[in-house]
């Protein structure tokens, strides 16, 4: 049987629509919504994302026709991608001697990973000696395996026992990085000068050879709370004063430049991660390019791990959704190496389950979600490429900032760096305290008859030893969920001390559809910090109401219905209540109309819980005036 023929298909029947009837047909749509409100979001970054992006936006952007490989690698180190060189699996490893680190180090390579990642020093795997070093790499073949060790302040004495243990470092390949700036950062003081420091950098730029010396870490910030713009933009500060100081002792442009790795966090919002890599990539180049670095010397080598601060204790297998799509982000954004965290990650310590998980995230999306290819999946969208352009001017932006200002040093030892990340940090709380922002399992969707993990204790770190020669303030890790998961363990802790519960009574008026959706949202909310709602089918009168409020013994009682028929009553049903047990807190589910509100709280409603409400404020509040310590 002869092949069908089939008749050529065009698209001349479909008219290209243009924006602006697009957005007519959105904003009858939206029934009376403010468009601008409704549709346009602003980032923590101050960029505005727009409901749909159009090829004129892309008209501002100089140059979108550069290929992977070259000029400001926009696209990516490397001409092929990931076809030709997949990017490093780095697990990390919890071992805290050299012969537990090893034994993890080969566990790892074994079941899928493809370089060593470990910390060196009081945090990670203490090396005394040649003999230590030996031990921790016994069975690995460096020739084929990359390494990324964070050695803290400074990477000579690593590099030194590695040498004296006979590794060739012109042969090794990865990291063996310190970082003075961002240890600082992190523990708030260094126990040498920084020019030691610098001169120790200049000598393991020698040392290195195949191996990058000089590590850029923007963990301290991400771990803060800062946005992409400021992450980015105080690592491209560190690394301008890290290249300076270098040619200032004799390494030439090139080595300076291609001596450098950057350690970037992957948070949650996926096309901003993966814009902030591209981004990070074309400011990197015009920096190097400014010091005097070949266009192969201004490669931006990133090694990138899932947040620490985006992770939850409460329904934390929500964790592995987490990682995914930061890891995917990463994949898309071009990391050359990247670490994926345990799910445990926020209680310390991890099982082999978990680890298993984070690690086969990695191996999954090379081997079976074929994620090596294309070469930059992101290029040519819109949307991405807009972004990527507004993300490297704001970046470029508050790098010239902190130079105007002195500089990296002055901005960390001012306190100013700090005090914009802490505010950064500050909103993302609100946001998450009206929940504006929302983390699924915690401040929204609780689930009440989880278990938590059983984990042990995360070992305590020592504090640095030795005098402070350079003291800054720190910028202290967080987790964006940790205030709320306090608020939910504070009640749990007390349930379990006394036995009790602290009982929410559901005051729901008239039939199920009449009250439902409110007592719905009632019960979410005060889910959050662990409260046991006391739920009903809905009461016919007022009476029967605050009869049955009253012989709960609950301590807090939430009106349930709708708007229309709370005039009638709302004031009589809080005030037999209040009457009857002056202690209970009244709250009304609902935002008021502005005209009731006054004769609400006059009849004995003390707060409304609505969608802009504070939660966390409220939730406090009840604990702190029902006894919950």
């Amino acid at each position: 049987m002869a092949d069908k023929v089939y008749p050529p298909v065009t698209f001349e029947e479909f008219q290209p629509t243009s924006y602006e009837v697009w957005k007519e047909e959105a904003v009858t749509s939206l029934k009376g919504g403010d468009f601008q409100k409704k549709l346009f979001t602003k980032t923590y970054e101050g960029i505005t994302l727009q409901p749909i992006y159009t090829k004129a936006d892309m008209e501002y952007i100089q140059e979108t026709s550069t290929f992977p490989g070259r000029e400001d690698y926009l696209r990516g180190a490397a001409a092929a991608g990931y076809i030709a060189d997949r990017w490093d699996m780095a697990q990390a490893v919890e071992g805290a001697t050299p012969t537990q680190a090893n034994a993890d180090i080969l566990h790892e390579l074994k079941k899928g990973a493809t370089a060593v990642n470990l910390t060196i020093g009081r945090k990670g795997v203490v090396l005394e000696c040649s003999d230590d070093v030996r031990a921790l790499f016994a069975g690995v073949d460096l020739a084929k395996t990359p390494v990324y060790l964070d050695c803290g302040a400074a990477a000579q004495r690593t590099l030194s026992l590695l040498s004296l243990a006979d590794i060739d470092l012109k042969a090794l390949k990865g990291c063996v990085g310190g970082d003075p700036y961002g240890t600082l950062l992190a523990d708030g003081r260094l126990p040498v000068t920084m020019e030691k420091l610098f001169d120790e950098m200049a000598e393991s730029a020698k040392l290195g050879a195949g191996v990058r010396t000089v590590l850029v870490d923007g963990l301290v910030y991400a771990n803060g709370g800062a946005t992409a713009v400021q992450e980015v933009g105080a690592c491209m500060a560190t690394a301008s004063a890290y290249i300076s100081a270098m040619l200032e002792r004799g390494i030439d442009p090139d080595a300076a430049a291609q001596s450098i790795q950057f350690r970037f966090a992957l948070g949650a919002n996926f096309f901003m991660e993966i814009a902030k890599l591209r981004a990070a990539r074309m400011v990197y180049a015009q920096i190097a390019e400014a010091y005097g670095a070949s266009e192969a010397a201004r490669k931006l080598h990133v090694f990138a791990r899932t947040s620490a601060f985006t992770k939850t204790v409460y329904d934390p297998y929500v964790n592995i959704l987490r990682t995914t799509t930061e890891a995917f982000s990463g994949v898309v954004g071009g990391v050359d190496a990247m670490e994926v965290a345990p799910l445990d990650e926020p209680f310390g310590s991890s099982e082999e389950l978990t680890r298993r998980i984070a690690r086969n995230i990695q191996v999954m999306m090379q081997e079976e979600f074929h994620l090596t290819q294309p070469v930059d999946p992101a290029g040519g969208s819109w949307y991405v490429e807009t972004l990527t352009a507004q993300l490297a001017e704001s970046i470029w932006a508050y790098f010239q900032n902190i130079e105007s200002k002195g500089g990296i040093e002055s901005a960390i030892l001012s306190g100013a760096l700090q005090d914009d990340v802490a505010a950064t940090l500050a909103q993302r709380f609100k946001n998450l305290d009206t929940r504006t922002d929302r983390a699924v399992g915690v401040n929204m969707y609780a689930n009440v008859l989880e278990q938590k993990l059983d984990r042990p204790a995360a070992k305590a770190v020592p504090a640095p030893a030795g005098p402070a020669v350079i003291t800054a303030k720190p910028i202290e890790a967080h987790r964006w969920t940790e205030r709320y998961e306090a608020l939910r363990a504070k009640t749990e802790a007390w349930m379990e001390k006394t036995g009790k519960t602290l009982d929410v009574f559901l005051a729901n008026m008239g039939p199920i559809p009449q009250h439902k959706a409110r007592a719905d949202f009632a019960a979410g909310f005060f889910e959050v910090a662990h409260f046991n709602m006391l739920r009903n089918d809905g009461f016919p009168t007022v009476d029967a109401c605050a009869d049955a409020a009253v012989k709960s013994g609950a301590p807090v009682v939430v009106i349930c219905s709708t708007d229309a028929t709370y005039p009638e009553i709302v004031p009589e049903l809080a005030r037999k209540i209040k009457t009857a047990k002056p202690d209970t807190t009244v709250l009304l589910a609902g935002a008021p109309a502005p005209e009731y509100k006054d004769a609400y709280l006059e009849a004995g409603v003390e707060d409304f819980i609505h969608v802009k409400a504070n939660c966390y404020d409220i939730l406090s509040k009840i604990q702190s005036t029902k006894g919950v310590e």
